[in-house]
């Protein structure tokens, strides 16, 4: 599983819950579910890197805007990363925290 930043992983949870979007919806995502106000070019930088990685692709939409998907690769590392949480809230729930 590559380490990803916060921000990295946050935009990936965004773009596998949204359809397609491009990086004004991740971002308008982020600011209305989680109040973040990322400038737009650290959106568009991150964004690359997720692609560099191999997690998400980005094609052309309209001429103008790109749009976002998860690749395969991306899926799992969203499946792996919430079965290692689920692990440690399912120890917590056990534990009697």
């Amino acid at each position: 599983m590559p380490d990803l930043t916060a921000l990295q992983r946050d935009i990936l949870f965004a773009v596998a819950g949204l359809d397609s979007p491009n990086g004004q919806e991740i971002r308008r995502e982020l600011a209305e579910t989680q109040g973040r106000n990322v400038l737009s070019g650290h959106i568009y930088i991150t964004l690359g890197q997720l692609v560099d990685k191999g997690l998400i692709t980005k094609r052309a939409r309209d001429g103008r805007s790109n749009e976002y998907s998860l690749t395969d690769r991306g899926d799992r590392w969203l499946r792996d990363r919430l079965q290692w949480e689920d692990a440690y809230v399912s120890l917590k729930r056990v534990e009697g925290v």
